[in-house]
């Protein structure tokens, strides 16, 4: 078992007990973002930093059309 901490640039996003260490480019889903696996580094014999790349989320704009919009005097 391993001691499995994911970071994105320097900040932790999970820490996980694995069996299995994931590769360099496996496809992730942590905390209901895609990501892949960037780098694997190996700290000790128990704990491994995995470098990841999260997909960007893209916000969708709903008050497109002001003129449903009520107006104020």
């Amino acid at each position: 078992m391993f001691a499995v901490h994911f970071f994105e640039n320097k900040n932790l996003l999970l820490t996980q007990l694995l069996n299995r260490v994931p590769s360099v480019g496996e496809d992730l889903k942590i905390k209901g973002r895609k990501g892949k696996v960037s780098s694997v580094n190996s700290i000790d014999e128990k704990n491994i930093h995995v470098q990841i790349i999260l997909e960007t989320v893209k916000k969708n704009n709903l008050m497109a059309d002001k003129s449903k919009l009520k107006k104020r005097k």
